[in-house]
């Protein structure tokens, strides 16, 4: 991607009861480590809720996201966590007609996991290829129908939209996104600062 690395890119996390924890964290850590160790402010990462409420994530850890779905900006990147929450948010309108405005505007979509429920619901599976968690094959088939699986992917570059398999494969496809953005060697500078292993393209 030949990116506009003069323009920080707005990474906007959509967070709600019972999302997955490293679903959300993976992909904020990713960004945010991007914009320690890499040269300028290629990313600014936020979450996205419901309000300033604190919400219960899976297994309970309390956290609050950083603006509402109203009063947030516009993200560049919007990531869709999934977890068990996404099969009751992902029908809710407040949340998907909030996710379907800012993907619509939004440069890159990454889901994570059951996140690619969102996408599903949205029509935006329809003749994509796509992955999610192991376990949920079978309901994205039935929730997409037209859209194009693959069970053995870590992550599933789908232009646009962006998949990753379960829970700690959303860490992989923010990095292959940091990749795009700001070139190979900064996302093994970034990888290499959490220690973690970049997989290979």
């Amino acid at each position: 991607m030949a990116a506009d690395m003069t323009k920080v890119r707005q990474v906007g996390i959509l967070v709600f009861p019972d999302v997955e924890v490293l679903d959300f964290a993976g992909p904020f850590e990713v960004f945010a480590a991007a914009g320690e160790v890499l040269a300028g402010t290629p990313f600014r990462t936020y979450a996205v809720g419901t309000g300033k409420q604190p919400i219960a994530a899976r297994n309970g850890l309390l956290l609050v996201a950083n603006y509402d779905l109203q009063s947030a900006p516009q993200p560049d990147i919007l990531v869709l966590p999934g977890g068990s929450g996404s099969r009751v948010a992902s029908q809710e309108p407040l949340y998907i007609d909030w996710v379907r405005e800012a993907g619509a505007k939004a440069e890159r979509i990454l889901t994570v996991c059951t996140g690619a429920r969102f996408s599903a619901r949205l029509g935006w599976l329809d003749g994509v290829p796509y992955t999610t968690h192991h376990m949920a094959f079978e309901e994205l088939r039935e929730l997409a129908p037209l859209g194009r699986p693959d069970p053995t992917a870590r992550f599933v570059n789908g232009g646009k939209l962006l998949s990753a398999a379960g829970v700690s494969a959303g860490i992989d496809a923010a990095l292959h996104l940091v990749a795009e953005y700001c070139g190979r060697e900064a996302a093994a500078t970034v990888a290499d600062y959490m220690e973690y292993p970049l997989r290979p393209e």
